[in-house]
């Protein structure tokens, strides 16, 4: 039988790079959000409100997918409030599942603040040593990430599937109005940079400037999701998923410079940060649009800066252990500089940045 996947947040960063990657893979693909995307060939999209039990249940009745990948999450303004909400989202899609009994596995995408804590409470307090590694204890702080995996950890025993969790550092991949999209923010920073002669200022801290760190690609994660929801020793398990190459940003800085044509500035002493370098760049990023015929000439559906800005402020190092993963045989690797290159001519074959 063909195996039925249901992308829950499929018009995001990893759920659409998910979707694409199941497609070609030969899956059915039922791809769900409030506003499913249509541009991906072959998958059914689903419009449904994560938010209201009802809409989901409606929109749900007579589909029986075999797994499901939930890769979404909505941000609040406190902890409490992303526990709220984003447990509940997590619960309405299996509630709503419960009665078909079609679904044998459930992936769960969340992500390193799993180690490093919440946005209020971000890198702060007595965090575990790095490399982050599965088997190191929560941190004893709200978060929501914790609720979303007792939500699924209480549908799987009354459902009877298997699950897996899925930690990714900083993903890099191609989605246009994604909240936390650091690819794309730098690559229309550099743009602006470029078009105006600003300096590429590095906008974040000294430690991220010089300290190891490294990321995911959200195609690498994709394979990582389907690895895991077909392979029998990787069931009931949480995994780190990263590209597998470390790396400085005092290196990776210059190198993506060079792709855009820049001269890397030296680090600027202090943070920079690019909430602050964008606040007035709207209406310059308009123009360029213009000046190109760019399709999109919103800066803000771009550029998330608060997200990037987050990232590269840090004031720890943050590296990523991979071997559980490797020790059960997922061996693919992405090397990060690679990863961006491959996004930025994405996003120039789109019109997206000229």
């Amino acid at each position: 039988m063909t195996n039925t996947a249901l992308v829950v947040g499929a018009s995001g960063i990893v759920g659409s790079n998910l979707a694409r990657h199941l497609r070609v893979r030969g899956w059915q693909v039922l791809g769900l959000a409030r506003r499913p995307p249509a541009d991906i060939e072959g998958v059914h999209a689903v419009a449904a409100d994560l938010q209201d039990p009802d809409s989901l249940r409606t929109a749900l009745a007579g589909l029986r997918p075999t797994h499901v990948f939930l890769a979404t999450w909505l941000r609040q303004l406190t902890e409490s409030e992303n526990v709220r909400v984003n447990a509940a989202m997590v619960r309405n899609v299996l509630q709503a599942l419960s009665g078909a009994r079609s679904v044998s596995h459930v992936a769960l995408v969340t992500g390193l603040k799993h180690y490093l804590g919440p946005f209020e409470a971000y890198g702060k307090g007595k965090l575990p040593a790095t490399p982050f590694r599965e088997e190191q204890p929560r941190l004893d702080i709200e978060n929501f990430y914790y609720a979303q995996e007792d939500e699924l950890f209480i549908a799987a025993k009354r459902d009877g599937f298997t699950w897996s969790v899925h930690r990714p550092h900083t993903i890099i991949g191609y989605a246009i109005g994604n909240a936390m999209n650091m690819g794309t923010t730098l690559g229309a920073y550099a743009t602006i940079c470029r078009e105006t002669g600003r300096p590429f200022l590095f906008p974040g801290s000294l430690t991220q400037w010089n300290s190891l760190t490294d990321m995911t690609d959200a195609r690498l994660l994709a394979r990582h999701l389907e690895w895991a929801a077909t392979t029998d020793a990787a069931r009931n398990q949480a995994f780190n998923v990263v590209n597998g190459d470390v790396f400085r940003w005092s290196w990776m800085w210059a190198r993506l410079a060079h792709w855009f044509g820049l001269r890397p500035a030296p680090f600027p002493g202090e943070v920079a940060p690019l909430a602050s370098q964008l606040a007035d760049a709207g209406p310059l990023w308009a123009d360029i649009a213009r000046k190109h015929d760019l399709v999109e000439r919103d800066l803000g559906v771009l550029a998330s800066a608060w997200h990037t800005d987050a990232d590269l402020g840090r004031p720890i190092e943050v590296v990523t252990d991979m071997s559980k993963s490797r020790k059960l045989g997922f061996l693919d690797y992405q090397a990060t500089d690679d990863s961006f290159f491959d996004l930025f001519g994405r996003l120039r074959l789109a019109r997206i940045i000229p």
